[in-house]
């Protein structure tokens, strides 16, 4: 059984938490840290020789075109995070079609392959906002992985199926790739990655993902780029709680993936979904 590796290209202060303590206006006047961590994981992933799937923001990709090549040409796939890390509860139809049209012509025109698959900021395609994944068929995607199958304040998609599988859409099929869950208790449980993997004990993911492959499942694991990075500024101003699930364990992430990608084999979601096709 083979899993998917990904990775969420955004900045540290793009982060949903982080919203109510940095001005958008702000973020080009804030010192950029995702090129040299999305470079730190890219040694990682090649001293591996795996290959993943990176979901980059179209504002990232503005700015870093060369980052978006780098990761191309090592054979990574480049697939959408939407334009400027809003939610998907924050936009309109128009506003998100435009956003989901937009960047994935850039990542297009830069990473010189078709894009195919599209992952919501904060996985925000939440009940209530179905209309995101007919846009998303509508315009040329392939698949989402958005549908987050638990239940968690701000997001998360409560009842979706856990395993990869097909939504049939008035605008045409579109491959849905949730994260990883755990089922405990009756409960979905997050397991894909994130504060679940820095912060909770590495067994948890691990057996997560021995989970899914016992049960004939691939697991779609997720991490960003500034998890990797300690030296990140501090946002001032954040509340403790959240300060704490934003910079706590830092330098556990690239032990623990480094463990994780010797544990299990990993490809990008495109291939999954090709053989799918």
């Amino acid at each position: 059984m083979v899993h998917h590796f990904t990775v969420d290209v955004e900045e540290y202060f793009q982060v949903s938490a982080m919203e109510p303590h940095v001005i958008r206006a702000q973020w080009d006047s804030l010192p950029s840290r995702v090129h040299q961590s999305t470079v730190r994981i890219l040694e990682l992933l090649e001293t591996g020789g795996v290959q993943g799937t990176f979901f980059i923001l179209g504002w990232i990709a503005e700015r870093h075109p060369e980052l978006v090549r780098r990761i191309a040409e090592g054979g990574h796939e480049v697939a959408s995070h939407g334009w400027d890390h809003r939610r998907v509860t924050e936009l309109d139809p128009t506003q998100f079609r435009r956003q989901a049209r937009d960047s994935k012509a850039l990542l297009e025109d830069l990473g010189g392959r078709r894009v195919l698959g599209y992952r919501a900021p904060s996985f925000s395609i939440v009940p209530g906002r179905e209309w995101a994944l007919e846009i998303l068929a509508d315009e040329g995607y392939i698949y989402d992985s958005s549908l987050y199958p638990v239940r968690r304040r701000g997001y998360g998609f409560p009842g979706g199926a856990r395993a990869v599988h097909t939504l049939e859409l008035p605008e045409g099929t579109l491959i849905e790739v949730p994260p990883l869950t755990l089922r405990m208790a009756g409960m979905n449980l997050p397991a894909g990655g994130g504060g679940t993997f820095r912060q909770l004990p590495l067994g948890y993911t691990l057996h997560a993902m021995r989970r899914a492959e016992s049960q004939g499942n691939s697991g779609t694991f997720y991490i960003h780029p500034w998890e990797v990075d300690p030296q990140q500024p501090r946002i001032a101003g954040a509340p403790i709680l959240t300060r704490v699930r934003h910079y706590r364990a830092l330098n556990r992430t690239m032990p623990r993936l480094s463990r994780l990608l010797s544990a299990f084999d990993f490809q990008p979601i495109r291939t999954t979904v090709e053989a799918l096709s």
